[in-house]
């Protein structure tokens, strides 16, 4: 009998051919993770082709699941498993792996084919040659076995070969000491109509568990104790199915419905596939021709009176941008999703940046002022787009909301709200003309700056807006040089009015006043938050500020920087945010920047701050 050992956490790395089914494998050790109850992050990590070069290094497909009985903002710096289906993952993954960490490689990746492809020289095999010293490697001839499992099975080889993501599943299974039977349910959910293939992937998933159960190898199974997390029920979810369901709440909170005008583009796409399915919430979803028509029918569907949104990436972004000015011009609540990626151009279609910053700001011709709000967390994209849709209705202005690959692709618990617990979201239109008003004036605004939202064919209201510039208040063309300059004055102080609406702004850890504020944006959150933490611990000046609202920004931020000897600015761009700041509040804050397509680990944000501590 193996003996469990507990261990308080652990990162486990996936990796193999995108054909290989690790994000499959990845999803389904996720999602029994919470079960157990476990805290959580990952990682899914693919290739931009949609069937990459086997074999091939640019075509190694991962997922990296980091689980723990504490709890955790990060999907893990450093692996304490490495599964490598063949020679290439585990070239991409080795450097990620910990000093002693567990490989476990299939040994049918590695012939001398998959050794070519992965640019290994001639002669040289890393699991056969004693190069991996230091780790502790186990050689499963993975395909091998699981042909075997399924020799009775009438299916070819090449079906049979695609459960053998189900064996390494049921090994690692055995390995954390868990139940099978979630990934069961599963199985027969998905294959239940399929006879033969749930069998081969029950038996598959059945005969790595028990081959852990048969093989001497390991001295010893792991368990991980159930998480200390706030009382509630949780669920797991990704960044952009929280973001549909966000929109989901919003608009019934609002009394609005939803219409989605979008194109699809990696890594947004799943938020149209997430909102296709909820048509029973008076939800619309328009897949159009190209982006252009996608956010024209979004304004379109606002101007009547619906919570119009339009989803993206950074290229979409660059083609809405004549629209997203239109509907400055016109005043009328839409929202503006990039899930950003690496660029320029098609760029990184499936890594993560935090390159549109500046584009959001300033990306569009005249001046076009628009709110800008991130999200932090795949569970903050609810809040944060919630956030949004109020600020876009309430303040009659085209919002953008700022999430990124990492944090859409990436899965959290998440302790959802009751409804009866969310703000509502209160919305005016305009019913008739009020007392004293002889006709309807489009452009007349409120306290907040804002003009009335009046939908097309109420009696009395008739009114005509577009691109050209707008007389004060009556909403007639006009070429006046100095209602142009009162108008646009007017636009951007109804953006910078918002301030005066939001929270102010608050400190996440550390002290009030202090060495080193680090100050960050987006899914730079956990990486800098465990850094923080860490640094806190050992009784250094470090505090940390997160950033939801960009544009404007919190009343209280330029004094709150002026607190600090030193502010850090960590971003996944070449140095967006901090132009920014340097430019509003004249502060000598420093960057720190990382443009790999990957997210900034613990490790280089505690190194970063501690480089500035030291001066």
């Amino acid at each position: 009998m193996v003996p469990v050992q507990v261990v308080e956490d652990v990162v486990i790395k996936f990796a193999g051919d995108s054909g290989d089914g690790m994000q499959l494998t990845g999803s389904q050790f996720t999602n029994n993770t919470a079960l157990i109850g476990n805290d959580l992050s990952t990682f899914p990590d693919f290739p931009a082709e949609i069937r990459a070069p086997l074999g091939t290094v640019p075509g190694v497909s991962g997922y990296q699941l980091h689980f723990s009985s504490n709890q955790i903002y990060t999907p893990g710096d450093n692996c304490d498993v490495l599964v490598a289906m063949n020679a290439a993952a585990l070239k991409v993954n080795l450097k990620t792996l910990k000093p002693g960490g567990i490989i476990i490689a299939n040994t049918d990746g590695f012939d001398s084919k998959n050794l070519r492809l992965a640019n290994y020289p001639d002669g040289v095999n890393p699991i056969e040659d004693g190069s991996l010293v230091g780790y502790e490697l186990h050689k499963i001839d993975v395909t091998k076995l699981t042909r075997e499992a399924l020799k009775d099975i009438t299916l070819g080889t090449k079906e049979k070969d695609r459960a053998k993501n189900m064996f390494v599943l049921g090994f690692l299974y055995w390995l954390y000491n868990r139940n099978l039977q979630s990934t069961l349910s599963f199985l027969h959910d998905k294959f239940g109509k399929k006879p033969e293939i749930l069998e081969s992937n029950i038996r598959s998933l059945q005969a790595g568990y028990n081959y852990g159960d048969t093989v001497e190898a390991f001295t010893n199974r792991y368990e991980v104790a159930k998480a200390k997390l706030p009382a509630g029920t949780y669920r797991g979810i990704t960044g952009n199915t929280a973001l549909a369901y966000g929109l989901i709440a919003a608009s019934q909170k609002a009394g609005l419905p939803i219409f989605l005008g979008t194109y699809p583009i990696t890594p947004a796409s799943d938020i149209l596939h997430e909102l296709a399915r909820y048509k029973n919430f008076n939800i619309r979803t328009f897949q159009a021709e190209d982006e252009i028509a996608g956010i024209s029918a979004a304004i379109g569907a606002a101007y009547g009176g619906s919570l119009g949104v339009t989803t993206t990436s950074g290229p979409g972004m660059a083609l809405k941008t004549e629209a997203m000015g239109l509907a400055v011009m016109l005043e009328i609540p839409l929202l503006i999703i990039n899930i950003q990626r690496g660029g320029p151009s098609t760029g990184l279609p499936t890594k993560t940046e935090q390159s549109d910053l500046l584009q959001a700001y300033y990306g569009r011709n005249g001046e076009c002022p628009m709110p800008v709000i991130a999200s932090s967390m795949p569970a903050d994209c609810f809040d944060a787009v919630y956030e949004a849709v109020r600020i876009a209705v309430q303040h009659m202005t085209p919002v953008i909301l700022l999430s990124d690959g990492y944090i859409a692709n990436g899965a959290e618990p998440w302790h959802f709200p009751k409804s009866a617990d969310l703000p509502t979201i209160e919305v005016k239109f305009k019913k008739g003309l009020d007392e004293g008003e002889e006709t309807f004036l489009p452009y007349k605004r409120d306290e907040k700056l804002v003009r009335p939202w009046a939908v097309p064919g109420t009696a009395g209201l008739e009114h005509r807006i577009g691109g050209l510039e707008k007389e004060d208040i009556t909403g007639n063309i006009s070429y006046d040089a100095d209602n142009h300059q009162h108008m646009v004055k007017t636009r951007q102080a109804k953006v910078d009015k918002i301030a005066d609406y939001i929270p102010l702004q608050t400190l996440d850890s550390g002290p009030e006043k202090g060495d080193v504020l680090v100050l960050g944006w987006g899914s730079t959150y956990g990486s800098i938050k465990s850094a923080a933490m860490e640094l806190q611990a050992q009784g250094k000046s470090v505090a940390h500020a997160h950033l939801r609202y960009l544009r404007p920004f919190p009343r209280n931020l330029g004094e709150m920087l002026r607190n600090y000897k030193h502010v850090l600015i960590p971003e996944l761009n070449n140095g967006q945010l901090i132009k920014i700041i340097r430019d509003q509040f004249f502060v000598d804050a420093r960057g720190y920047n990382k443009i790999k397509g990957v997210p900034i680990t613990r490790v280089e944000m505690v190194t970063a701050i501690s480089e500035l501590l030291d001066k």
